[in-house]
Parts: C-alpha cells; structure tokens; sequence
C-alpha cells in the first residue's frame, strides 16, 4: 500500500506540474482561442499523460500471477522497455536483476521478452529443446528477407541441421591450411595500396598516420573472406557495384526488422532489391562452375555444390546462393566488429601489443629486422599472446549481446534457476520469447575479477576463471552432442559463450579465430598502434555491438622495408 501511495503522490506532481505548464500557455492564448477549441486541445494534450498514468497505475493494482516471472516496470504501454533495453541493454539487464532477480520478462513493442541470466539462464534459453523453444520463428522475419528463402532460419530446424553440416565440410583443416597465405597476402596488400595506411606507404618510421577502426577493418574482412570462403569470382568482382549491393542488403539488416520486416521503407525496398541481385550474382557462378572445366578446391561454393541431404537431393542453386550471402553477412558483421575492437584494445594498451610483436619475433623472427618467417595455421595455434588478446576481446566485447527464442509450448522455468516459493515454479507460455545474454554473463562480477577490465593475462593461469570457463565452453573430454552437423559440446553453462552453444553454436567459430589471428599479426608485425582519442563507447543500434565513432587508430610503420 505503501508503494501505491508513494505512485499516486509521485503522479499527482508530475500531472499538477505538466497542468501548471499547459494552464499557463493556455491562459496566455486564450483570447485568441474559441473555449470549445481550448477544451478540446486541453483533452487531446492531457490525454498522453493520462493514458502513462493509467498504464503505470495498473502494473500496481492489478492481480498477479505468481505462475508467471515479475514484469520490469514500464511507462510506456506497447513500448514497454524498448528505449532502455536499446540504448544500453547490458546496464539495463544487470539493473532488472537487481530488482526482480535472475529470471524476468519486459515488454519490448508489445513483446514479453523473458530474460534468464547466469549460466544456468544460459543453459535454460540456449539448451532448450525444438519442441519448447524455436530459434527460426524468433529470427527468420529477420535473416530471410537477407539471406533467402530454403535457407537457414527460413526451414524446419532439422533442415538447418543438415545445413550446417554442408557448411562444416567446407571448414576443413586442409583449406586452413590455404587460407592462412591468402589473409596474409591481402592484409598487405591492403596495407601498400589503400589510403587508410597511406603514411605507411611512404616507407617513413618517423611519422604517424590513423585510419578508422571500424571501416578500414569492415574493407580488410570482407577481402579476406571472399578470397577465402567466397571463392575466386567473388574476389574478383568486389567493386563498387558489389559494395553498392552489400551496403543496401546491409542497410536490411537492422535489429527493428526482427518486429517489423516488412515496413514499407526505402531501406527494405533497397533490401529486396539487392538480395535478389545478389542472389543471381551467386547463382551465375555456380552456372558457369557446372558447366566449366576449373578447380575451386578450397572455397565454400565448390563444397556445397558436393552436397546432398539425407534424402539424397542434391542443394538447388538458389539454396547454395543463399548459403553464400548468409555467410557473407553473418560472418562478415561478427568477424569485422571483433577485429576492430581488438585493434581498438591494441591501440589503447601499447605494452600489450608490444608483448604480442614481441611473440612474433620469438616465433617467427629471422634474424633480420622487420623480417619474419611465413605464418601458418599451426603456428597460430602456438601464439599464447595472439590466443590471449582474441579470447579477451571477445569476453569484453562479444558480437552478440542477446540471443532470443520463441517459446512454442509452454515452458517451465527449472527451480534451481529461479522460483516464486519452494512448492512452485514460474512458467512462460506459448507465444512469449525468452532471451539469455553473453555480454552479461561475461562481465557479470559474481564470476569476473575486475570484469570490465580488458586484461588478457587473465587467460595465462591455467586454473583461473577464465580458463576454466573456455573449457566448459570447450568441453573438449566431456560429453559431445550431434544436432545433426557433427558432434560438438553445448558449452550451455559456460559464462563465456562468444559464438552462442547449443545446437544452434556458430560452426565457424574455426575460421573466425584464424581469420581475426592472422589479421591481428600481420599488422602488429608492420606497425605500431596508439588511440587518437578516448576508447569508444558500445554502439548498440546495430545489430551486432559496434564502437561508436570517434575510433581512429595512429600508426606509426616500425621498419623500413
């Protein structure tokens, strides 16, 4: 009672002091405003705040269900916690805990979104089974209209399964081995020919020059991929035209198309418009590889065209196109953004990347200044430093702050994870979503020392948090699953979790490592690296976390060549 009064004071204030404001104005018009005009004006203004009043009003009074989990406080109705969860979902989730607990649900545009944090929240959403929990109807109005139809979120998830396995064939250890010299050959490249490194170029120790954290690592990723995963003709036709349509299938891939994806916006009619360009562009590749004489041995398209599913059918072309652009977008977004905070935590913690140069000249040093042996897959897998700076960049920084899924039958919160009283359970019906959130769990300091200390010598004690952590991630003795693409571990309980767990674990978590690795190597070999302003702050308006701008880096080339 005691609440609901302390509400009521705390309303009355505000509509006397929102009154006072509009009395005033009205007082100052009124001359010039007929009195059934006033009135009506006074109605429709007032109304808003009424209706706030009233929807804040009703979260006190009205009946509770004890079966179901505390609804966050809102005063927006349909809105619910969409601003606060948006702006800065991580303080705004460690903040529910607080208040309601482990497990909660807000309302997200009209959505109950039920969070379970911790990693037993993390096994509870992303251990859940096909029959309870669905990943494709959380995701597929999303991913679809980018990728395409037949693929990924848009099929039974027992097709996705066999999707997967298709795209784990074309990671092999043999194309690992390959990729290694192409990243190697177009990060310097880049280096020697774009204008972000254009003091680099002028083979001068002495000055410094700066590129911009997050584009110039968005151009380097994309190249390393298509020379690698994408296939020779990929490489080959990224110009303006690719980039054009890459932008405006990107610009579709926004967090608001989850709720709405088929808003009648420019940036959706430029999204359709594009996939299905590049659609065809995949789909003439394959054409022409069907019909030609060439050896693509080591990319991912000529893997999928090998394919068949359990039936024995073979992948259609559009589906392996579609294969392709999911690739593309999904790992070019994680794999871009890691990079770029890695290089960001470089720039801003000098003794650190000199400790990882330091690493290459012990490893690959030749004897000669600014002179290094070639990198190879199995070296990189030698680099504690390397290892250590990727590790903790993603535990700082993981690409995905929440991960969603669709309740399909309704599901018991386990007791152990949360409950209202000893002889009862919550329960999230049919229709509700649930959410888990790795970026919680991996500065959540019940687990983390200092957890939002970037500080990759946490990863050197063998028996520390954060090892014991990637090895129940890992789970490398333990007990392996087959979802349908090979065995792997759930990783479900882990509070690292930097490529999700469960059946629904990203399969490239290989490729990403050795991609991001090599990158991070062969520029520290080349440059020094300092931060020309404070660190940037989390973007979280993108679909995955992004440094907001300002995120230049100096460089400064440490050899002449």
């Amino acid at each position: 009672m005691s609440t609901v009064l302390a509400f009521n004071r705390n309303a009355s204030a505000m509509l006397s002091e929102a009154t006072d404001v509009w009395n005033g104005y009205v007082e100052k018009a009124q001359p010039y405003m007929p009195s059934s005009t006033r009135m009506a004006v006074i109605g429709l203004v007032n109304l808003p705040i009424f209706i706030l009043l009233l929807n804040a009003l009703w979260q006190f009074i009205r009946p509770k269900d004890r079966s179901l989990p505390p609804v966050v406080f809102h005063w927006i109705p349909f809105i619910g916690s969409a601003i606060a969860y948006g702006n800065d979902p991580i303080n705004f989730l460690f903040r529910c805990r607080e208040k309601y607990g482990d497990v909660f649900t807000f309302i997200l545009f009209g959505r109950r979104m039920t969070v379970a944090l911790g990693p037993k929240g993390n096994n509870f959403v992303l251990g859940g089974k096909v029959a309870q929990v669905s990943a494709e109807e959380a995701y597929s109005p999303l991913t679809t209209p980018v990728f395409g139809k037949d693929v990924v979120y848009d099929v039974p998830n027992e097709v996705l399964m066999e999707q997967k396995k298709f795209v784990k064939f074309g990671l092999s250890i043999d194309n690992f081995r390959e990729y290694v010299g192409m990243i190697v050959n177009e990060v310097e490249t880049f280096m020697n020919t774009d204008p972000a490194f254009k003091i680099y170029q002028f083979d001068d120790i002495n000055e410094w020059g700066s590129f911009h954290a997050m584009k110039t690592m968005a151009e380097i990723t994309i190249l390393t991929a298509s020379r690698t995963l994408q296939g020779r003709e990929v490489r080959e036709n990224l110009d303006k035209s690719f980039a054009d349509l890459y932008t405006d299938l990107d610009g579709g891939f926004k967090p608001v198309n989850m709720l709405f994806p088929n808003m009648p916006s420019e940036a959706n009619r430029k999204r359709d418009k594009a996939q299905k360009a590049m659609s065809d562009f995949y789909v003439d590749i394959i054409r022409k590889r069907a019909t030609g004489n060439h050896e693509h041995d080591h990319d991912m398209i000529a893997a999928l065209m090998q394919q068949r599913y359990k039936n024995s059918r073979e992948l259609t072309e559009r589906e392996v196109a579609h294969i392709m652009i999911a690739l593309l977008m999904a790992g070019q977004h994680t794999s871009s953004a890691t990079t770029s905070w890695a290089f960001l935590r470089l720039a801003d913690n000098p003794d650190v990347t000199e400790a990882l140069y330091r690493e290459q000249v012990e490893h690959f040093g030749t004897g000669e200044e600014g002179k290094f042996q070639p990198l190879t897959y199995e070296s990189l897998k030698t680099l504690p430093i390397l290892d250590a700076v990727i590790r903790e960049t993603l535990r700082v920084h993981p690409p995905i702050h929440s991960i969603i899924r669709k309740v399909v039958s309704d599901l018991p919160v386990p007791p152990t994870l949360s409950a209202p009283s000893k002889d009862e359970t919550f329960v999230v019906p049919k229709g509700h979503f649930i959410l888990s959130s790795p970026a919680v769990s991996h500065v959540d300091p019940r687990t983390w020392k200092d957890p939002l200390v970037w500080d990759p010598s946490r990863w050197n004690d063998a028996e520390g948090v954060a090892q014991q952590a990637s090895k129940a991630y890992s789970d490398e003795h333990g007990e392996k699953v087959d979802y349908g693409f090979g065995a792997v571990s759930k990783g479900t309980e882990s509070p690292y979790q930097p490529f999700g767990a469960g059946r629904h674990r990203c399969i490239g978590e290989q490729f990403a490592y050795l991609q991001i690795g090599t990158i991070l190597a062969t520029v520290v070999r080349k440059v020094e690296l300092r931060l020309e302003s404070g660190f940037p702050k989390n973007n979280y308006h993108t679909m995955i976390t992004l440094p907001k701008d300002p995120c230049d880096i100096r460089y400064r080339r440490r050899h002449f060549d």
